[in-house]
């Protein structure tokens, strides 16, 4: 079984097969990854927002309020939040910038080997109708 594996990779088409059968797998988690790094960013800017709208509704609250009411300790807890999810946020962007290179790389190395296996005549493209 390991004679066959090896034989596999030591052909240059055996080898491309394969590169583009895990370039054809990865793709697609590669994709629905960036999706959920796209939506929990987004969580994100909201949560963001609420925590602003929060923090400034205390402070308001705080100004008008007849009793002696110290609310800055919660004020400084919500900026904190806002900060740990302002810092959340950039390593998201990080993390989905890199994700976007590695399925845009991903996308030109498939095409790159793609052509090459169509330039040797080793892969001719079939249409899915035909078997």
């Amino acid at each position: 079984m390991k004679m066959a594996a090896l034989a596999v990779e030591e052909t240059p088409s055996g080898r491309d097969a394969l590169a583009e059968g895990l370039l054809d797998l990865l793709s697609p988690a590669v994709q629905q990854l960036d999706t959920h790094v796209h939506s929990v960013r987004e969580s994100q800017v909201e949560l963001r927002e609420h925590i602003d709208n929060l923090a400034s509704e205390l402070c308001r609250i705080n100004e008008h309020q007849k009793v002696a009411l110290d609310l800055d300790p919660y004020v400084k807890k919500l900026l904190n939040a806002r900060r740990r999810v302002v810092l959340v946020n950039n390593i998201l962007q990080n993390a989905q910038e890199r994700l976007r290179r590695l399925n845009h790389n991903v996308a030109k190395e498939t095409a790159r080997r793609k052509t090459m296996l169509e330039a040797s005549g080793a892969f001719t493209p079939r249409s899915p109708s035909k078997p």
